[in-house]
């Protein structure tokens, strides 16, 4: 199905990958856009992607990475908008990949796949090739508990970035969560609008991540960001409550 994808591949500070990704993933099925959120970087992220082939947004500044999601879903509505031979067109479904996938992005197309089938409004990936990380697994764990608490499910990789979902879904979890908590509280805001959630098998791989210094400033930042979309949803308060299901 040509011209039905496009790719949205937030990026900070990840000049010696992202050109690998935006070349695996413009081989996807169906992926005719590819939008890479620059979000600050320091380095040739930007250049790199442009070209590698993408079209390039830049935040002048870091902004995190929930921002750059909805800065890149904007600038895939304004394209479709500016391609259009004709008004009203089907609006792209959105996939959204990290920038380190490198090679492994061209195997991310079956996440596409129950959502352009209908039986998804949302897919999240679960990798078969596990990396092993210099982590424990908290942030993981307390991001898993508090789906599971909030929706009665729990994903096996909760924190991953990798998904497909209709333009639809997206703006029914906007605004997202900020920086890392994006992904947790997409989770449970499409979950309680009663849309349909679920995980595909992918063989996609990250980056190995360490002990070092950088990897546990992240790990903390992850576990912040994390812990903010959580208490926003909690019983009583404003995100829990449920909202009327969007149409397509």
């Amino acid at each position: 199905m040509p011209g039905d994808l496009a790719v949205i591949i937030p990026a900070r500070n990840e000049a010696d990958r992202i050109f690998a990704t935006v070349r695996a993933a413009a081989r996807l099925p169906g992926a005719d856009l590819i939008v890479v959120v620059d979000d600050g970087s320091s380095d040739g992220t930007a250049a790199a992607a442009e070209q590698a082939g993408a079209r390039v947004i830049r935040h002048p500044r870091n902004r995190g990475k929930g921002a750059a999601l909805e800065t890149g879903a904007a600038a895939v509505r304004m394209l479709e908008t500016s391609r259009a031979a004709e008004p009203g067109p089907a609006p792209h479904l959105l996939l959204l990949l990290d920038a380190d996938l490198g090679e492994t992005a061209a195997a991310a197309g079956p996440l596409a796949e129950p959502v352009r089938a209908g039986t998804a409004d949302m897919t999240i990936a679960v990798f078969s090739n596990r990396v092993r990380r210099g982590g424990f697994g908290i942030v993981t764990a307390i991001s898993g508990a508090g789906i599971e608490r909030a929706t009665g499910w729990r994903p096996v990789q909760p924190l991953n970035g990798q998904r497909c979902l209709t333009r639809a879904a997206f703006d029914a979890a906007r605004p997202l969560a900020p920086g890392w908590g994006a992904e947790t509280g997409m989770t449970i805001d499409l979950m309680r609008r009663g849309l349909r959630v679920t995980e595909v098998e992918v063989p996609l791989a990250h980056r190995a991540t360490g002990n070092d210094w950088a990897s546990q400033v992240h790990r903390a930042r992850q576990l912040a960001g994390v812990s903010r979309a959580l208490a926003v949803r909690a019983p009583g308060t404003l995100r829990s409550r449920p909202a009327r299901r969007p149409t397509a």
